[in-house]
C-alpha cells in the first residue's frame, strides 16, 4: 500500500504487521492488571502508526489501527475471532424499536402537524415514508445536522409512532426488561474491563491540556523532537484572513492554504507545520503577531506528536465504542453504566460529565465525535436517558455559561443536546419536579443579563458588538425554556404544582426586570442626536413572546395554578406600581355631572415606556379566570375586590396614548427608533403579547368601574379634557387661528380616542372576553385579511400569529371563509373571500394597520357598488360579551360618551365654525351603530319579564341638557343626512336611521306605551324618495357626458388614420412577412410556388422602408443607401448537442469548415429586431463606451452587460446585444447575371464545376510558385484548357456601399469572435465559414423549437425571429462580396470535395461525419464567388438546384447507412409502391458498395419510412432557408398544421415526390458517388461496428427529467459529497439541468481555475456543458439559477410548487412541494430559444442587486 502513496510516507514498520490480535489479546485475558497492559500497548503503538509525518493518511492509519490496536480488542471483547463473535452477539439480541439515525447535514426531515408533539418530532425519510404521517399535513425541512430521527418514541408522536420498519417488534412484551440478560457472562465481565478501560483512556487523553507531555502511564521511553504546530477553529476570523496568514507563517501556495483552512473549519483543527519544537514555534508567533489585529489572535498550539498520536486515537476510539455497541442493546447498557459511574472525586467526576464539563476547550471534530456517542448511547437506552437528564440538568448552569463564553455555533455544543431531553414530556416533567428545571433556566438567563438601572430594570444600552454576540448566544435559553413548557402536562401533582409556581415566580422577577425598561421621553425642540437602542429589548420580547403564552396556556390547566398564579402576578404589579402615584398630584375631572379623582399626567411630557409584560400577563389571567369560569366558581378565592380599576388601566392606557400621539406626528423629533418600536408594537409577532394584552386590560378596568370615570380618565390622558368638558372650546381654537399643526394634531387625537372605543367595546373575539372559541378568533382575522385583497396561503399565514409550534390554525377554518383560485404559469395561487362572509366586515378591526385599513375600505366599498347595493360599511353584528366583561357595553350608553358624541356631531352641523374632521365624524356614525346593533341585540334575546337596561335609543333621542338647549342627536344626523358636503357618508347615516326605527318597532311591540316620535320616521320615508330621485339624475348626466367623449375620440382617431395613410400602409407591409403581402397580388395565386432552381417563383421587387428608433428618420433599403442595422446577439450554445463532451483545443488553429452531425457547439444568432441606422448605432455605442471608460476604476460595478466584449443594450428595448445585423435586399438578387443556354442536368453541371475548379487549382499552384519569365505564364495560359467561358481573372464590382461594407464586416467578425472564442481579426479565412455556420445552426435551433411545439413550418412566427432570420440568412449569402474571392473559392472546392471526390484533397471527413444541412448552406452561399466568373449562360440557380439535389441525396445515403433497420413485423400487406421499390433498389446498391457489411435488406416500406422520417427536418431547415434567401413566399398549406407537409415541402423545394428517383435520373454519377462514399475507411469502420454515428432524425435535447416530489431530489443532494474533500458533504449541492450533474457549489473546496480567474464548480461546468450558459437548480434553496459567462446570472423561480401553487424559495415554508410540468416546460422552452442570456440581462437591470452578486464563485 505504502508504495502508490507519496515519497515522504514512511515505509510500515514491519514489527507492526507482525503483531498478532489474537495472540495479544490472549496475553491480556492472563494478566492481573489488565490496565497496565493495555496501556503500554497502546504507549508502544500509538505513537508508531499515528502522525508520522506532516501530512496524515487516514486510509493507512485506520488499516494498521485496526490490525494492532482495535483488533485486540474485538478478540479480547468476544473471547474469539470478532468475525464470529459480533454476529452472535447481533442475533441474540432484540432489534431496537427506535430508529435513531443522526442527521447528516443537509439530509431531509419531515414533520407530521397533524401528530407530531411539538414542532422537533422528526422522521428521517426512509421512516418517514413508510409512516401514516405521509398522507397527513406535514412540514419538510432539510437538517442542520445533528439530531435524530424520533420514529419509534411513543412520546414524540399523538398517533402512529412507529414506521413498518421498527413496528415489528411492537407486539412482544412492552414491559422494561434488563438488556444484559441476552449476553453471555463472561462477555458481560471483558466488557466492562474493556469499555471502562477505553472510555477511560479516551476522556482522560482529549481533556489532557499539557503541550507536551504525556500522562505518566502512556510516557515513551525514547522521546523525538518532532512537534506539530495545530492551528484550531474560530469562528471570529474570515476564510480570507486565515489563508493569507498561513501563506506567510509557513509559506505554502495559496490551494495548500486553502486546504488547511477547509480542514480547520470542518474538523477544528490542523496542524499547519510538522519539524523539531523550534521551526513550530516560529510559525505559532508568525501566526498569532497577524490575527491579533483586530481581534483576539487564532489559537495555535506546539504540540508534542506522541499527544496528537493519542488524541486521535482517543478519536478513533469514541467511534469505535460507538459502532460495537450497535451490535447489542446489552453492550450499549454497558458503555452507558461506565461512563455514568461516579469516579473517585465524587461530584461531576464520571466520565460523561467530565466530557460535558471540557466541552467548550474541546476542537469542533473531538465534540461531534462524542455529542454522536452521546446520541447512540445514552439517548437511546431509556432508562439511562433519565440519569443522564438528570446529570445534564444538575450542570445546566455551568455547560450554559461555557456555551455563552465559548465562540463556536450552537450545533457544535453539547448544551445543544438540551432539544433531546427536554422535549421529551415525561424527562421534562421529573426534572421541573427533582431538579427545578424552570427555576434554573430562567435564574441561570437572568443572570447573564447583568445591567439594570437604578429600578432594576435590564438597561441595553451601549450594546457593543460583543454584548450583542453574547445576547444572541443568551437566547438560546429561552429556546430551552420553551422546549420544557412545550407538551402541556394532563394531570397535575402538588409537586409539580408547588415547582411549577416557584418557576412563575422566577419569571414574574424576569419580567418584571423587563415592566417599563427602555422608557422615553418626547423631544421637544430639537431632533434627538443619537437613535437609543431598542433592538436588544424588542429581541427579548419577541423570544418571550411564546414563552408567555405557554406559561399562561399551564396556568389555565389547573385551577389552584391559575389562582395562584393570579395572585402572584398581581402582587408583583402591586410593587411595579409601588411609585404610582410619587410626585404627581391628584386633581379632579368633571363632566356632565360625574365627576373623578385621578393624577395629573402627560404623556407628552414624562417618561413613558412601551414594554409593560407585568400587566400584559396579568390580563391574560384575567381573562383565563373569566374563560375557565373559575372567577364564578371560586369568587372568594380571589382578590377581585382588592384591585384598583385605574392602577389596572394606567400603564396600558399610557402606552396606547404614546401610540396616538405617535400617530398624530407629535414624537416627530424622537427618530426612528420609537418609529420602529410602534411598529413592532402591533405587529403580528409580538402583537399578542403586547398590543392586544393592552386592549384586554383596559376592557378589564372598564368593566370594573363606572364608564362615565375611565372616559374622563382617557380624555385626560389623551389631553383632550379641555376640548370636551368646556363648551365652545373648540369655536375658539378656531377662531383664535391656532397653530395649525395643533388643530391637525387635536383631530388626530380625537379620532384615535374614538378608535380605541370603539376597539374596547368591538373586540371580543377572545375567548373569555366574548362568548367565542379560538376558531371564531382565526376566522375573524382571515376574513378581514381577505378583506383588503385575496391573498397567497404564504402571504396569509405571514399575516396571522404563530403558537409555539409554527401553527396558525388556518387550514381548519379556511375553507368556511374563502375560495382557492389556482395559479397560471406564473403567479401564485389565491385565496378569495366567500361573498357571504363580507356583512362580518369591520372597519375598524383592531389589528389593521393605516394603510390596510383604506384599502380594506376601499375594495368593500367598491365590491357593494358591482353588486349594486348602497355602500355603507354598517358594525358587524357581535358575539355577547362573556360574565366578566358583561358591563363593558355600557360605555357606549354613557352620559359622558353621549356628550362626547353630541359634541362631535355638532361640529359637523356647524361645519365651518370648527376644526373637526370627517373621519372623526366616520368613528361616531360607527359607534353610533354599534349601539344600536348592541340594543337589538339585548331586544332579540330578552327573556320573559326582563327589562333591556340599554336603552341607547331614547337617549339619543332627547335633546341635550339646559341651559344651550342643542338639539337630540337623532335630530342632528337628520339635518347631518342632507349635508351636501358630507356624500360619502349618507349611506351609514341612511342605514343608522332605517335601524333606529326598527328598533323603535320592536320597542314598541314589546311595550304597549306609544311613542311620541313617530314624524322621525316621515321625514325619513320623503328624504330618501328625494335622494333616490337625485341620485337617478346625476347618473344620467353623466352617462350622456361619457358618450359624447367617446365619440370625439373615435372622431379624431379616424382623422388622424387619413392624414397619415401611407405611413399606415407602410408599417403593416413592414410587419407581415413578405408573403403577407404577397398573398393579395393576384399573380401568385394560382401558381405553384418553387422556391429555388432555374423554374424558381419570380417574386416583383419590393421597396421596403425602414425608420430608425435612434433619429427616428425613415429610409429605403437599396444597395448604394446608408447601411441599416438590427441590434443583435451572438453566442455559442450546445443546445443542439449531441455530444457535450468535445471541446476545441485550440481555437487558433481549429478548421470550422465542416460541423460535425452531433452538432457539439454551434453559434447561434438572436435579434430584437430593432432597426438603427449604421452611423447612429456607432455612435450610440461609443457613448456607451466612453460612459464605461468614465466611471472610476473603484466604482468599477458589473452592469447586466460587457463593453469591453461588445455587448450594449437595445435602445428600445433594453435587450443584451453585441453586434448588429445589416439589412439587405435580397443579394441573390443583385449578383443573377442573364441565362441564355439550356441549364445543364446534374451530371453535366458537376463536370463543369470540377473542370473549374481543376483549373483554379493549377491557377493556384502557379501563383505560388513564382514565376521564372512572365513569357512562360502566358504559355502555360494557353496549355490550360480552360472550360467553356470561364474567366478566372474576371474581378466582380462590389454593388454595396461603403457603409453597408463596413457593418458586413462587423458582423462578421463578430460572429468568428464569439464562436471561436478568439481575438478579432477580419482577415481571417474561417470568417465567412463561422458566417455561413451561424445562419445554419440558427435555422436549425429555430426549425427544432417548432417541430417540438408542432406548429406549422410557415405559421405566423414573431415578428423579430422572422426578421432576424430573414436578414441573417441575407448577410450570410451577401458576406462573400467583402471576403477574399480566392478564399471563398477554396472553401467551396474542399466542401465540393467531400461529396464530389479529388485527389487533391486528402483528409476530408467521411460522409457519417458532416452535418449535412450546414453543407448545403456552405455551398450555396460559397457558390456565387465561383459563378461570377462563369460566363457560360449557367444560371446561379440551377447550381443552387443541383447542389441541393446533391447534399440531398448525401443525406438520404446517410440516413440509410445509420438508419437501425430491424423490420418492425409491421409490414404492409398492400403492394409496393414505387417509393419502396425504388429505396429497396438503392439499398441493393449500397450492400454492393460496402461489400454486404450492410444487414440483410428490411422490407421497403419500413426502409421508406425511416428515410421519409429522417430527411425531413432536413427538408424543413432548407426551406426555412431558401425561403428567406429568395424570398419566395410558402404555399399557404404549408402555413398550417397538416399532414401532406412532406409533399407540400418536395414541391416547393423542386424535388420529386420520390426522392430516390434522383438517383435514378442521373444514375452513372449516382453511382460513382455512392461507390466513392462507401470507400471511406471510417464508414467500413462504422459498418464494423468499431465507432458509432448520429442516427437521423436527431432527437431533440430536452432539460433531465425531475422527479415528481422534490423531497427525492433532497434525498439525492444529501447524500452527495464535495468530489474534492474527501466525502466531506457538499453545503450547497446543485443540479445541472441539463445533464443531471451534481455540483458542489458556492465553496473554496471545488473551486477551478478558468482563464486565469477561479471560479466556482457552477460556473466551470458551464464552459464545459453549456458553452458559458448554464440552467441549474441549487437544491437546498429549492431555487432555479441561470448563468451566462463569468459576472452574468440570476435566479429564477423553480418549477416546484406546494399545494397552495406556490413556490418555496429558501425552503423557509416545509410545504410539501411538486414538480409543475408547465412551468418546467417554459424553462425548457427559454433554454431551448437561447433565451437565457437575455433572462439575465432583463433581470439584472431590473433588480440592480443581482448585478453586485459574484456570480463566478457559484
Amino acid at each position: 500500500m505504502a508504495s502508490e502513496l507519496e515519497p515522504e510516507v514512511p515505509a510500515i514498520d514491519q514489527s507492526l504487521l507482525e503483531c498478532s490480535a489474537e495472540e495479544t489479546a490472549g496475553k491480556w485475558l492472563q494478566s492481573t492488571d489488565l490496565t497496565r497492559e493495555v496501556y503500554q500497548h497502546l504507549a508502544h503503538y500509538v505513537p508508531k502508526i499515528y502522525c508520522r509525518g506532516p501530512n496524515p493518511f487516514p486510509q493507512k492509519e485506520d488499516m494498521l489501527a485496526q490490525h494492532v490496536l482495535l483488533g485486540p480488542l474485538e478478540w479480547y471483547l468476544c473471547g474469539e475471532d470478532p468475525a464470529f463473535g459480533f454476529p452472535k452477539l447481533e442475533q441474540a439480541n432484540k432489534p431496537s424499536h427506535l430508529c435513531g439515525r443522526v442527521f447528516k447535514v443537509g439530509e431531509p426531515t419531515y414533520s407530521c402537524r397533524d401528530c407530531a408533539v411539538d414542532p422537533t418530532c422528526v422522521l428521517c425519510m426512509e421512516c418517514f415514508l413508510g409512516s401514516i404521517h405521509r398522507d397527513h399535513r406535514y412540514r419538510m425541512t432539510t437538517s442542520g445536522g445533528g439530531g435524530f430521527c424520533d420514529c419509534g418514541d411513543t412520546e414524540a408522536w399523538k398517533e402512529g409512532p412507529y414506521c413498518e420498519k421498527h413496528e415489528l417488534n411492537t407486539s412482544e412484551t412492552e414491559e422494561e426488561e434488563d438488556p444484559l440478560v441476552h449476553l453471555p457472562e463472561d462477555v458481560v465481565a471483558r466488557t466492562y474491563n474493556i469499555f471502562a478501560i477505553m472510555f477511560h483512556y479516551a476522556v482522560e487523553i482529549l481533556t489532557w491540556e499539557k503541550e507536551s507531555e504525556l500522562p505518566a502511564d502512556l510516557e515513551m521511553v525514547e522521546k523525538s523532537d518532532t512537534y506539530y504546530c495545530m492551528l484550531f477553529n474560530d469562528e471570529v476570523h474570515t476564510y480570507e484572513q486565515v489563508i493569507y496568514t498561513l501563506q506567510k507563517a509557513v509559506n505554502c501556495t495559496q490551494k495548500e492554504a486553502i486546504g488547511f483552512a477547509t480542514t480547520v473549519d470542518r474538523d477544528g483543527r490542523r496542524s499547519v507545520r510538522y519539524g523539531d519544537f523550534q521551526y513550530c514555534e516560529q510559525a505559532k508567533s508568525v501566526i498569532v503577531r497577524n490575527t491579533s489585529r483586530q481581534t483576539k489572535p487564532l489559537k495555535v498550539q506546539v504540540m508534542h506528536s506522541s499527544i496528537v498520536a493519542h488524541q486521535n486515537f482517543g478519536l478513533k476510539l469514541l467511534s469505535w465504542l460507538g459502532s460495537i455497541i450497535g451490535y447489542s442493546d446489552g453492550l450499549r447498557r454497558i458503555l452507558c453504566q461506565v461512563g455514568l459511574q461516579e469516579g473517585p472525586d465524587g461530584e461531576n467526576s464520571s466520565l460523561v460529565d467530565r466530557l460535558m464539563l471540557n466541552d467548550s476547550k474541546l476542537w469542533k471534530g473531538a465534540r461531534s465525535v462524542y455529542h454522536q456517542l452521546f446520541m447512540s448511547s445514552l439517548l437511546m437506552d431509556l432508562k439511562y436517558k433519565k440519569l443522564f437528564a438528570v446529570r445534564f440538568a444538575k450542570n445546566y448552569e455551568r455547560l450554559q455559561s461555557d456555551y455563552v463564553t465559548d465562540d463556536h455555533d450552537r450545533e457544535f455544543s453539547v448544551a445543544d443536546l438540551s432539544v433531546q431531553i427536554f422535549t421529551v414530556p415525561s424527562l421534562a416533567r421529573m426534572l421541573i419536579t427533582e431538579e427545578n428545571l424552570l427555576t434554573i433556566i430562567i435564574k441561570t438567563f437572568m443572570d447573564h443579563l447583568r445591567h439594570r438601572d437604578a429600578q432594576g430594570r435590564f438597561q441595553f444600552e451601549r450594546y457593543t458588538a460583543l454584548q450583542a454576540f453574547k445576547f444572541r448566544r443568551v437566547q438560546s435559553l429561552i429556546l430551552d425554556l420553551k422546549y420544557v413548557l412545550i407538551s402541556k402536562p394532563t394531570e397535575w401533582s402538588d409537586d409539580l404544582r408547588q415547582k411549577f409556581l416557584e418557576g412563575f415566580d422566577a419569571f414574574l422577577e424576569l419580567l418584571k426586570c423587563m415592566q417599563g425598561m427602555d422608557p422615553i421621553t418626547r423631544q421637544v425642540g430639537q431632533h434627538i442626536e443619537m437613535e437609543p437602542e431598542w433592538e436588544a429589548a424588542f429581541t427579548l420580547q419577541m423570544k418571550l413572546t411564546h414563552v408567555i403564552s405557554m406559561m399562561q396556556d399551564w396556568c389555565a390547566l389547573d385551577e389552584k395554578v391559575l389562582i395562584e398564579a393570579y395572585k402572584k402576578c398581581l402582587a408583583v404589579l402591586m410593587q411595579c406600581h409601588g411609585g404610582f402615584t410619587d410626585g404627581e398630584q391628584p386633581i379632579t375631572l368633571s363632566i356632565c355631572g360625574h365627576s373623578v379623582e385621578t393624577i395629573r399626567y402627560c404623556v407628552s411630557q414624562e417618561k413613558v415606556s412601551i414594554h409593560l409584560p407585568v400587566s400584559r400577563l396579568l390580563a391574560g389571567l384575567h381573562v383565563l379566570l373569566s374563560k375557565s369560569e373559575v372567577a364564578y366558581k371560586f369568587p372568594e378565592l380571589l382578590p377581585l375586590s382588592e384591585l384598583s380599576p385605574p392602577m389596572l388601566i394606567e400603564h396600558p392606557l399610557r402606552c396606547l396614548v404614546l401610540c396616538a400621539q405617535v400617530h398624530a406626528g407629535m414624537w416627530r423629533r424622537n427618530g426612528f427608533s420609537l418609529v420602529n418600536q410602534i411598529y413592532y408594537y402591533h405587529n403580528v409577532k409580538c402583537r399578542r403579547e403586547m398590543f392586544d394584552k393592552d386592549i384586554i386590560m383596559l376592557q378589564t378596568g372598564v368593566s370594573m368601574m363606572d364608564p362615565n370615570h375611565f372616559l374622563m380618565i382617557m380624555l385626560s390622558r389623551f389631553e383632550l379634557y379641555q376640548i370636551f368638558s368646556t363648551p365652545d372650546y373648540g369655536k375658539r381654537l378656531n377662531s383664535e387661528m391656532t397653530h395649525k399643526d395643533v388643530v391637525q394634531q387635536n383631530n388626530t387625537l380625537i379620532e384615535e380616542m374614538l378608535y380605541l372605543i370603539i376597539m374596547l367595546v368591538g373586540e371580543r373575539f377572545t375567548p373569555g372576553v366574548g362568548q367565542v372559541n379560538a376558531t371564531d378568533e382565526i376566522k375573524r382575522e382571515i376574513i378581514h385579511q381577505l378583506s383588503i385583497k385575496p391573498m397567497a396561503h404564504s402571504e396569509l399565514v405571514k399575516s396571522l400569529p404563530e403558537d409555539e409550534n409554527k401553527e396558525t390554525g388556518m387550514e381548519s377554518v379556511i375553507e368556511a371563509v374563502a375560495h382557492f383560485k389556482k395559479p397560471g404559469l406564473t403567479g401564485k395561487g389565491m385565496y378569495e373571500l366567500k361573498p357571504e362572509c363580507a356583512k362580518e366586515f369591520n372597519l375598524y378591526f383592531y389589528h389593521f394597520s393605516r394603510a390596510e385599513q383604506s384599502k380594506a375600505e376601499e375594495a368593500q366599498r367598491k365590491l357593494k357598488r358591482q353588486n349594486r347595493e348602497d355602500t355603507a360599511l354598517p358594525p358587524p353584528i357581535l358575539p355577547p360579551f362573556c360574565p366578566l366583561f358583561a358591563s363593558l357595553v355600557n360605555i357606549l350608553q354613557s352620559d359622558v360618551m353621549l356628550c362626547i358624541m353630541r359634541t362631535i356631531l355638532q361640529w359637523a352641523v356647524e361645519h365651518n365654525g370648527y376644526a373637526w374632521s370627517e373621519s372623526m365624524l366616520q368613528r361616531v356614525l360607527h359607534l353610533i351603530g354599534m349601539a344600536l346593533q348592541e340594543e337589538k341585540q339585548h331586544l332579540e334575546n330578552v327573556m320573559e319579564e326582563h327589562v333591556v337596561t340599554f336603552t341607547f335609543t331614547q337617549k339619543i333621542s332627547k335633546p341635550g341638557e339646559a341651559p344651550n338647549n342643542s338639539p337630540s342627536i337623532l335630530a342632528m344626523l337628520e339635518t347631518l343626512q342632507n349635508a351636501p358636503y358630507l356624500e360619502v357618508h349618507k349611506d351609514m347615516i341612511r342605514w343608522i336611521l332605517k335601524t333606529f326605527n326598527a328598533i323603535k318597532k320592536m320597542r314598541e311591540s314589546s311595550s304597549t306605551s306609544p311613542v311620541a316620535e313617530a314624524e322621525g320616521t316621515i321625514t325619513e320615508e320623503s328624504s330618501r324618495d328625494k335622494d333616490k330621485a337625485e341620485r337617478k339624475r346625476k347618473a344620467e348626466i353623466a352617462r350622456l357626458r361619457r358618450e359624447k367623449i367617446m365619440a370625439q375620440m373615435s372622431e379624431m382617431q379616424r382623422h388622424f388614420i387619413d392624414e397619415n395613410k401611407e405611413l399606415f400602409q407602410q408599417t403593416l407591409g413592414l410587419d407581415a412577412s413578405n408573403s403577407a403581402v404577397l398573398d393579395n397580388s393576384p399573380m401568385v395565386s394560382d401558381v405553384t410556388l418553387m422556391a429555388l432552381g432555374p423554374a424558381q417563383t419570380q417574386v416583383p421587387k419590393q421597396r421596403q422602408f425602414v425608420t430608425c428608433i435612434l433619429c427616428q428618420e425613415e429610409q429605403e433599403v437599396k444597395v448604394e443607401s446608408k447601411a441599416m442595422v438590427l441590434a443583435a446577439f451572438v453566442q455559442r450554445s450546445t443546445v443542439l448537442s449531441k455530444n457535450r463532451n468535445k471541446v476545441i483545443q485550440d481555437p487558433e488553429k481549429y478548421d470550422p469548415l465542416f460541423m460535425h452531425p452531433d452538432l457539439s457547439c454551434g453559434t447561434h444568432t438572436g435579434s430584437c429586431g430593432h432597426i438603427m441606422h449604421a452611423h447612429c448605432w456607432q455612435r450610440y455605442f461609443d457613448s456607451v463606451q466612453a460612459k464605461e471608460q468614465r466611471r472610476q476604476q473603484r466604482l468599477r460595478l458589473h452592469t447586466s452587460y460587457d463593453v469591453e466584449n461588445g455587448e450594449f443594450l437595445c435602445p428600445l428595448c433594453e435587450c443584451l446585444s453585441n453586434t448588429v445585423i445589416p439589412l439587405l435586399l435580397p443579394p441573390r438578387n443583385v449578383f443573377n447575371k442573364l441565362n441564355f443556354s439550356d441549364q445543364p442536368n446534374l451530371t453535366q453541371w458537376i463536370r463543369t464545376v470540377s473542370q473549374q475548379i481543376k483549373a483554379l487549382q493549377i491557377l493556384r499552384k502557379e501563383e505560388s510558385i513564382p514565376n521564372i519569365a512572365s513569357s512562360k505564364n502566358s504559355k502555360n495560359m494557353d496549355k490550360l484548357q480552360l472550360p467553356e467561358g470561364f474567366r478566372p481573372d474576371f474581378h466582380p464590382k462590389n454593388p454595396y456601399s461603403d457603409s453597408i461594407k463596413e457593418m458586413l464586416t462587423t458582423f462578421g467578425t463578430a460572429i468568428y469572435k464569439v464562436g471561436l472564442k478568439v481575438h478579432p481579426n477580419e482577415e481571417d479565412p474561417r470568417v465567412p465559414l463561422m458566417c455561413w455556420g451561424s445562419c445554419a445552426y440558427t435555422i436549425q435551433s429555430i426549425e427544432r423549437i417548432l417541430s417540438d411545439e408542432d406548429k406549422p413550418l410557415f405559421g405566423p412566427l414573431p415578428c423579430r425571429l422572422d426578421d432576424c432570420l430573414r436578414s441573417l440568412t441575407r448577410f450570410a449569402a451577401a458576406h462573400w462580396t467583402v471576403a477574399l474571392l480566392s478564399v471563398v473559392q477554396g472553401h467551396f472546392c474542399k466542401l465540393f470535395a467531400s461529396l464530389v471526390p479529388d485527389d487533391n484533397y486528402g483528409d476530408l471527413p467521411c460522409i457519417l461525419d458532416i452535418d449535412m444541412f450546414h453543407l448545403l448552406v456552405g455551398l450555396v452561399l460559397a457558390l456565387p464567388a465561383l459563378h461570377c466568373q462563369d460566363f457560360s449562360g449557367i444560371s446561379l440557380g440551377t447550381g443552387d438546384l443541383h447542389v441541393f439535389h446533391l447534399v440531398t441525396m448525401a443525406h438520404i445515403i446517410q440516413i440509410l447507412l445509420t438508419s437501425c433497420t430491424e423490420a418492425n413485423g409491421m409490414d404492409q400487406e398492400t403492394p409496393a409502391g414505387e417509393e419502396e421499390l425504388a429505396v429497396l433498389a438503392l439499398y441493393k446498391t449500397l450492400r454492393q458498395c460496402t461489400g454486404s457489411a450492410l444487414k440483410e435488406t428490411p422490407s421497403g416500406w419500413h426502409l421508406w419510412r425511416s428515410v421519409r422520417a429522417g430527411i425531413m427536418p432536413f427538408l424543413r431547415c432548407s426551406a426555412l432557408f431558401f425561403h428567406y434567401l429568395n424570398g419566395v413566399p410558402a404555399p399557404p398549406e404549408i402555413q398550417v398544421s397538416g399532414t401532406r407537409h412532406f409533399e407540400l415541402l418536395c414541391n416547393y423545394l423542386s424535388l420529386p415526390n420520390n426522392l430516390i428517383s434522383l438517383f435514378q435520373e442521373n444514375s452513372e454519377i449516382t453511382k460513382l458517388l455512392i461507390e466513392s462514399w462507401c470507400q471511406n475507411i471510417e464508414v467500413k469502420r462504422y459498418l464494423e461496428g468499431e465507432r458509432d454515428a448520429i442516427s437521423y432524425p436527431r432527437e431533440s435535447n430536452k432539460l433531465i427529467g425531475l422527479p415528481e416530489d422534490y423531497s427525492s431530489l433532497i434525498n439525492q443532494a444529501s447524500n452527495f459529497s464535495c468530489p474534492k474533500s474527501g466525502g466531506d458533504k457538499s453545503r450547497a449541492p446543485t443540479l445541472c439541468l441539463v445533464c443531471g450533474t451534481l455540483l458542489c457549489s458556492q465553496s473554496y473546496c471545488c473551486q477551478t481555475e478558468l482563464e486565469g480567474e477561479d471560479v466556482g464548480a457552477c460556473t466551470a461546468h458551464t464552459y464545459s456543458c453549456g458553452s458559458g450558459v448554464g440552467i441549474f437548480l441549487r437544491v437546498r434553496e429549492c431555487q432555479v439559477l441561470f448563468l451566462a459567462g463569468k459576472t452574468k446570472g440570476c435566479f429564477y423561480s423553480p418549477p416546484y410548487l406546494d399545494d397552495y401553487g406556490e413556490t418555496d424559495q429558501g425552503l423557509r415554508r416545509g410545504n410539501p412541494l411538486h414538480l409543475c410540468k408547465e412551468r418546467f416546460k417554459k424553462i425548457q422552452k427559454l433554454w431551448h430559444q437561447h433565451s437565457i442570456t437575455e433572462e439575465i440581462g432583463h433581470a439584472q437591470e431590473a433588480n440592480q442587486t443581482l448585478v453586485g452578486v459574484d456570480w463566478q464563485h457559484l
